[in-house]
């Protein structure tokens, strides 16, 4: 099955020459926009979710979108500079002794949250040697003859949302592993994986046996799967805790203002003190990530004041009035 191109900039309705800043006001809108929490009632909100994930997962890292822009479209070409043959999942490389010809697949179906693309191009199991994903143990078995050789481990990324770290969740995910004979098709098998709750950012989930099988009778190595966390439309991920930005008119911040704020444990309603300067962060304890058993990360509340970006001639008379009126000088 061939993995198809995909233009992460469309996925977004950004133009490839947009700023990291238009790329992160484009992805927060259409995350609020088809966030399960949201678009409750639409059928494909879920998935469109996943992809603008994905696409922001790329395009709002400058290495990564480095790599995507330097490639594009023509990424297949560069298979043997290590991102992968045309194939599903992008894992590959020769299954051993006298079959240095013949390349095999590794293939995630289910859902690990990203696409075969996405795999293929910035998965974990893809690099530039083209025996590192598992063509170290055809290397090994050509080399140790009829000795066992164990099968090679094989990471990939899991996208897990916030939910799940709070809840915990198990997820089914189908794969199909090469056969240690490479005249035998590839074994397929669907695995549950266990989530825990209180996963972090960069946590190994090991799925053992599940990697690549190992030679001579040699035992198979384990599947690693990396969390990857994904971005939402409302909080960042810092550790254990969540920094959520919150808009203020200038009028609130001056005046002072409730506001209510979505945290994984509900609204809380926040007083904004007359003056509150952007920049502050207020904190909202036990209002984060799980920590342990029982414990929780906090929420810290960015404060920041939006400004309109047009104005119309009858709010302009009122905005000139109170810069007359006014004594304050910013730079003073």
């Amino acid at each position: 099955m061939a993995v198809q191109f995909r233009d992460y900039y469309e996925i977004l309705g950004v133009s490839k020459d947009a700023s990291q800043d238009e790329i992160k006001k484009a992805f927060k809108k259409l995350a609020r926009k088809y966030h399960p929490d949201v678009a409750k009632d639409d059928a494909g909100a879920e998935e469109k979710f996943k992809e603008v994930n994905e696409a922001y997962e790329v395009l709002g890292d400058p290495e990564k979108r480095q790599k995507y822009n330097t490639l594009g479209a023509n990424w297949q070409q560069a298979a043997a500079g290590g991102f992968g043959p045309e194939g599903f999942g992008g894992f590959s490389g020769f299954p051993g002794a006298g079959n240095e010809g013949v390349q095999y697949e590794y293939h995630f179906g289910g859902s690990t949250g990203f696409s075969d693309f996405f795999e293929s191009m910035f998965g974990r199991g893809a690099a530039s040697d083209p025996f590192s994903a598992f063509g170290g143990a055809g290397r090994r078995s050509r080399q140790a003859g009829t000795q066992p050789v164990p099968g090679e481990d094989i990471e990939a990324d899991l996208l897990v949302t916030i939910e799940e770290v709070m809840n915990g969740a198990t997820r089914q995910i189908r794969l199909a592993r090469p056969s240690s004979d490479p005249s035998e098709p590839p074994r397929e098998s669907t695995i549950r994986v266990k989530i825990p709750r209180g996963v972090t950012e960069g946590q190994l989930i090991r799925c053992g046996g599940m990697g690549h099988p190992g030679y001579n009778g040699g035992k198979a190595g384990d599947l690693y799967l990396r969390v990857r966390i994904e971005r939402h439309p409302n909080y960042r991920v810092r550790g254990s805790d969540l920094v959520s930005e919150l808009p203020l008119a200038p009028w609130e911040a001056v005046l002072g203002t409730k506001v209510e704020i979505p945290t994984p444990h509900g609204a809380v309603a926040l007083t904004i003190r007359p003056g509150t300067q952007p920049g502050t962060e207020l904190r909202l304890r036990g209002r984060g990530l799980p920590t342990g058993s029982d414990g929780f990360g906090d929420l810290y509340v960015a404060v920041a004041v939006a400004l309109p970006e047009t104005v119309p001639a009858d709010e302009s008379v009122a905005w000139e009035a109170l810069r007359d009126a006014s004594s304050f000088d910013p730079r003073s």
